[in-house]
């Protein structure tokens, strides 16, 4: 009786593995507030504190770079997640009667 080669097997008789699927890391993005001359800095920072989860020191820290420099990083998340915090936090803003803005920045 003949051996019979599977799909399994190389002709030297080892057993052919599948190749491992690398997974790709998600993209990782900023999102960044942007300095205005309207909204009022406690406000900014309890935002920075309810919404990105920073505590009182960094969140000061944050609001305290943005005013300074124009522009101050929030947190860093995948795209999906940026995109949402920061449409919760203008929405907030806007109800509250606030320009604030966000935007992300691709990492």
């Amino acid at each position: 009786m003949a051996d019979k080669k599977t799909d399994d097997h190389n002709t030297d008789g080892n057993v052919v593995l599948d190749e491992r699927v690398k997974t790709k890391k998600p993209s990782l993005y900023r999102v960044l507030m942007l300095n205005d001359d309207y909204t009022p800095m406690e406000f900014v920072v309890m935002v920075l504190q309810r919404y990105f989860g920073h505590n009182s020191e960094s969140a000061q820290r944050i609001m305290l770079h943005v005013h300074q420099r124009g522009v101050g990083v929030c947190g860093v998340f995948t795209y999906e997640i940026a995109e949402t915090k920061a449409a919760q936090v203008m929405n907030f803003a806007r109800q509250n009667e606030h320009p604030l803005q966000l935007q992300l920045e691709k990492e």
